[in-house]
């Protein structure tokens, strides 16, 4: 199946950087998604975090009032809203999360916080922080066209709880989530 054909023609994905964050790895970001899904990709100008979402005894955005922020600026049916933030992100059952969605389907969110400050060893730094934010953008993304946790740890949309099991994961759809997504549509 074409990508054209499994995420749609009319959809696209709009990024909204929040917060200070380099404009450049959000253009390559944005190119990546581009070639990936086959479908446009907007990028707006920085916004701000919301404010409310700071709590300030965990010193963490609480990720839910971000993703509740940006489901306000979907402007068109089949528009998926990905937010990229520099800060820490929490849910109250944990002590981090690298990214989330609404499980409406409409907005996602990732954070480069854990990304960029865990693990570099020896490896080339922006190379490997760009890996780390394209497989949790498409991690997230995926969630918002209806793909499932998998249990694949090559595959995308495993579920990972540190950067480690961020850098093994692949970059591609399993073949059991792409047959899932065709049995769905």
């Amino acid at each position: 199946m074409s990508p054209q054909r499994r995420f749609g023609l009319r959809n696209k994905i709009v990024v909204v950087p929040m917060g200070e964050i380099d404009y450049s790895l959000i253009n390559k970001l944005a190119s990546q998604l581009v070639s990936y899904f086959s479908v446009g990709v907007d990028v707006l100008q920085g916004v701000k975090i919301p404010h409310e979402a700071f709590n300030h005894q965990r010193g963490q955005y609480y990720s839910t009032v971000i993703l509740s922020k940006l489901e306000l600026m979907k402007s068109a049916p089949g528009e998926k809203i990905l937010g990229l933030v520099d800060d820490d992100l929490y849910i109250p059952s944990q002590n981090f999360v690298i990214g989330g969605a609404d499980p409406h389907g409409k907005s996602a969110v990732v954070s480069l916080f854990r990304l960029k400050r865990e693990n570099y060893e020896m490896m080339d730094e922006e190379k490997l922080l760009f890996s780390r934010v394209l497989k949790e953008a498409l991690h997230q993304l995926g969630y918002l066209w209806g793909f499932k946790d998998c249990r694949n740890p090559k595959c995308v949309m495993y579920v990972t709880d540190n950067v480690m099991e961020v850098d093994r994961k692949g970059t591609k759809f399993c073949d059991n989530c792409l047959r899932r997504m065709k049995v769905q549509h």
